[in-house]
């Protein structure tokens, strides 16, 4: 790979190069090789067209980044024969005219289905939820649809890029509740970035939701829109960069520990990062009985004494650290059990994690680039988790919010709860089952078919409602 691209090729920048090559025995093979050297991966090859001199090929390669595949390309246009013809970006194509699509649940293939489906007929069930508004769970899209909303303001790793660069990551998210828990979501962004207009927004929107997933809406006005609207609406809101980070990190260390033989309430617990996610993380790890857990953030360790604190952070101060550590993160980590990262990259180095203590546990977390390195995070710690797709034991929200979000409309919820979450994390981590727990496998993976239907049990019991039988797209029967 060349030495300007430090990250692995991936999925996520995959291209595909159609080019026209002299036909000989070892064309395709020159291109391939081509693309090796510059630190690409083919991983397919198929031949577009050919004539007695020529042969056109699509290479499909994965790249690091975006000018790692400007590179890979320059290196092919650079070899005798070969013509560069197109080069097509694999994720935007995928992204054209958006993922996701609203199809009807009825045929409508007659004047009877009509009339049943909409007017006269539909005026019937009108007047029966207006008599009876709870019957809109039952008789609407209600019963099976979430809204994810956000203003932009925290797009994963991105920042606040508003409401407009949003919508392809509220799309996948809305396509992700479909694909693992039959949940029908839609993608409401947001075009104002203040507390008291997002609440009102969302508050008026509710009838036609059976929940409310909070996205990518920044630290501290995070907390009082989740809050507030908890307290003003009748059915769950969950914010999940707080609450399906913390249920999927909970899961996973519940493994690790499992691992290298140590229990949660004699293990201390640093967290870099005391934003809506780590505030999630920690308020869990301390529900659960966490031995220690030390916050930090830009200014260092949260420590009483500490001034110009908001409410959060207060709370931090109050609830953790109980020692009262003030230095930095690296002194923080020294003697530690377990790091958990969701702040920023290459904070810490291997020499930093060997510092910690035997059989240490590090969970680097940051997107794309951790906190540090997991490969030398390895050569120290006993395991080693982040978020990324091409590294083992990635820590993935789609192993919560499905499942959390089925449970709770299976169950008629009217509140997300703490009861659930860890009822969530319970099932996560038993799914991968005692005889499979390894350093490299902690979580299961998120295409397996069995999380999300454990997940939704799991929080339909610990709601206590209704147990209604789901079919696999969701749908309740009968």
């Amino acid at each position: 790979m060349s030495p300007a691209t430090h990250r692995l090729p991936s999925a996520g920048f995959s291209i595909t190069i159609r080019v026209s090559v002299v036909a000989d025995a070892s064309a395709i093979g020159r291109l391939t090789t081509a693309v090796g050297e510059a630190g690409g991966i083919v991983t397919a090859v198929d031949v577009v067209d050919s004539d007695n001199n020529n042969v056109v090929v699509d290479l499909t390669t994965d790249t690091a980044d975006s000018s790692h595949a400007e590179q890979v390309v320059a290196c092919l246009e650079k070899l005798d024969g070969v013509d560069v013809r197109k080069v097509s970006d694999r994720t935007f194509l995928l992204h054209l005219g958006g993922k996701i699509e609203v199809a009807p649940k009825v045929a409508l293939r007659n004047r009877d289905e009509l009339s049943r489906a909409y007017t006269p007929g539909v005026a019937r069930v009108c007047l029966a939820i207006a008599e009876n508004p709870e019957d809109a769970r039952r008789l609407t899209i209600k019963r099976n649809t979430v809204a994810v909303v956000t203003d932009g303001s925290a797009v994963l790793g991105l920042g606040n890029i508003g409401p407009y660069a949003a919508m392809p990551v509220m799309e996948g998210k809305a396509a992700l509740f479909k694909r693992f828990g039959g949940v029908d979501a839609w993608p409401v962004v947001l075009d104002t970035q203040n507390t008291e207009e997002i609440i009102q927004i969302v508050k008026a929107i509710a009838p036609a939701y059976g929940g409310i997933n909070l996205e990518d809406i920044a630290a501290p006005r995070c907390f009082e829109i989740e809050e507030r609207l908890r307290e003003q609406l009748d059915i769950p809101v969950f914010h999940d960069d707080q609450h399906g980070t913390a249920i999927c990190v909970l899961a996973a260390l519940t493994n690790a520990l499992r691992v290298v033989g140590k229990s949660l309430g004699n293990v201390k617990v640093v967290v870099s990062g005391a934003g809506a996610a780590g505030t999630a993380i920690m308020k869990l790890l301390l529900r659960q009985g966490v031995g220690d857990v030390i916050a930090t953030d830009r200014p260092g360790a949260l420590h009483r004494g500490m001034t110009g604190l908001t409410p959060a952070w207060q709370w931090l101060v109050n609830n953790t650290n109980r020692d009262n550590y003030s230095g930095d993160l690296r002194g923080a980590v020294r003697g530690a059990d377990v790091f958990i990262g969701v702040s920023a990259p290459n904070l810490l180095t291997g020499d930093d994690i060997a510092t910690m203590n035997k059989d240490s546990i590090v969970f680097a977390l940051a997107n794309p680039d951790p906190e540090v390195d997991p490969r030398e995070a390895r050569e120290h710690a006993a395991i080693v988790a982040t978020g990324r797709s091409d590294q083992p034991n990635q820590i993935n929200n789609v192993l919560a919010f499905p499942g959390v979000f089925r449970g709770m409309l299976d169950a008629q919820a009217r509140e997300f709860t703490e009861a659930m979450a860890l009822a969530a994390a319970r099932a996560i981590a038993d799914t991968v089952g005692e005889d499979k727990l390894n350093p490299t496998v902690i979580v299961p993976s998120v295409f397996d078919a069995r999380v999300s239907p454990a997940v939704a049990a799991a929080v339909r019991a610990a709601a206590k409602g209704p147990q209604l039988d789901s079919t696999p797209d969701g749908e309740a029967e009968g």
